[in-house]
C-alpha cells in the first residue's frame, strides 16, 4: 500500500509537469518548425541525460533492455513530440489537449499487452466510456481542427501509450529516471546529427514565448516529468496510475487559457467532467485487480 501511494504521488507530479507540454509546444511552433523543435528538445534533453548517467556512474543496460529502450525512444522521445508538434499546425492547443484524455485507455491497453496486467472487466467499461466521451468531442463543432490534426493526435496517443507502458516495465529493473535518460542518450547521436542538417530558424525572429516553450518541453516534458512518471507507473501499476492522466487535460486547458489566451468552451469543460467520472470508476476497479 505504501508503495502504491508513493507511486500515485510520483505519477501525479509527472502529470502536472506534462500538463504544460502542449501549451508550451503551441508557443514554440509559432516561430520554430515542428521538426526542428522535436530534434532540438531531444538533443537538449539527451545531452543533460547523458551527463547525469556519466556523473552518477550508472551501469549500461543489458542487451535484453536495448529493444525496449528503442521502443521507449521511438514512442516518447520522437513519436509523440513530433506528431503533436505537427498536429498543432492544424489545431490550437485547447483542441489538442482534449486528446490527452485518450492516453489512459491507450496506456492501459499496452499495460495488458506489455506488462501482463489484468484489470477487472469493469475497468474496461469505465475506461472505454471515458475514451468515447473524449472521442465524441473530436467531431464537435467547437473543436477547431482539420482531419489531419485529428489523425496526428490519435497516432500520438497510441505511440505515447506504448512508450509509457514499455518504459514502466523497464523502470522496475533500471529505475524510472534511468530509463528516460538511457532512451534519450540512445537517440542523442541521431538527434544531434539530424539537428545539424535541419534548416535552422531565423534566430532574430524567434520570440521569447518560443524560447520559453523550447526550454520547457526540453527539460520539463522530455526529462523531469518522465523521471516522476515512470517511477509512479512502476510502483503503483501502469493501468491504475495511468488514469491520473485525466487530470492532465484540465490543467493543460487552464494553462492554455491563461498563457495563450485560448477560449475554453463550456462544452469542453462538460466533456472533461464526464470523463473524470468514467476514469474514476476505471481507477477504482484497476486498483482492485492490478
Amino acid at each position: 500500500m505504501e508503495k502504491s501511494l508513493e507511486g500515485w504521488f510520483s505519477g501525479l507530479i509527472g502529470v502536472v509537469i506534462f500538463s504544460g507540454s502542449l501549451p508550451a509546444t503551441r508557443a514554440a511552433v509559432i516561430d520554430l518548425d515542428p521538426l526542428f523543435l522535436t530534434l532540438a528538445r531531444a538533443a537538449i534533453a539527451g545531452l543533460i541525460a547523458l551527463a547525469l548517467l556519466i556523473v552518477l556512474s550508472q551501469p549500461r543496460p543489458e542487451r535484453r533492455d536495448l529493444v525496449p529502450l528503442v521502443v521507449v525512444a521511438l514512442g516518447v522521445v520522437v513519436g509523440f513530440p513530433l506528431l503533436t508538434a505537427v498536429a498543432l499546425r492544424h489545431m490550437n492547443a485547447s483542441a489538442s489537449i482534449i486528446f490527452t484524455g485518450l492516453l489512459p485507455l491507450s496506456t492501459a491497453t499496452f499495460a495488458v499487452l506489455r506488462a501482463r496486467e489484468r484489470p477487472d472487466r469493469r475497468f474496461w467499461l469505465f475506461a472505454a466510456l471515458g475514451a468515447m466521451c473524449v472521442g465524441s468531442y473530436a467531431w464537435s463543432p467547437s473543436l477547431r481542427a482539420d482531419p489531419t490534426g485529428v489523425a496526428l493526435m490519435i497516432a500520438a496517443v497510441i505511440v505515447c501509450g506504448l512508450g509509457y507502458a514499455e518504459g514502466a516495465v523497464l523502470s522496475r529493473r533500471l529505475g524510472g529516471w534511468q530509463v528516460i535518460c538511457w532512451a534519450l542518450a540512445l537517440t542523442l547521436p541521431v538527434s544531434l546529427g539530424a539537428l545539424a542538417l535541419a534548416t535552422a530558424p531565423v534566430w532574430g525572429a524567434v520570440g521569447a514565448p518560443a524560447w520559453l516553450g523550447l526550454g520547457y518541453v526540453s527539460l520539463g516534458s522530455m526529462l523531469i516529468g518522465f523521471m516522476f512518471w515512470y517511477r509512479g507507473l512502476a510502483l503503483g501499476g501502469i493501468a491504475a496510475v495511468g488514469q491520473l492522466q485525466l487530470v492532465q487535460p484540465l490543467l493543460a486547458l487552464g494553462l492554455a487559457a491563461l498563457l495563450l489566451h485560448e477560449p475554453v468552451g463550456m462544452d469542453m469543460v462538460l466533456v472533461l467532467v464526464l470523463v473524470i467520472g468514467c476514469v474514476a470508476g476505471a481507477r477504482h476497479f484497476s486498483l482492485r485487480k492490478a
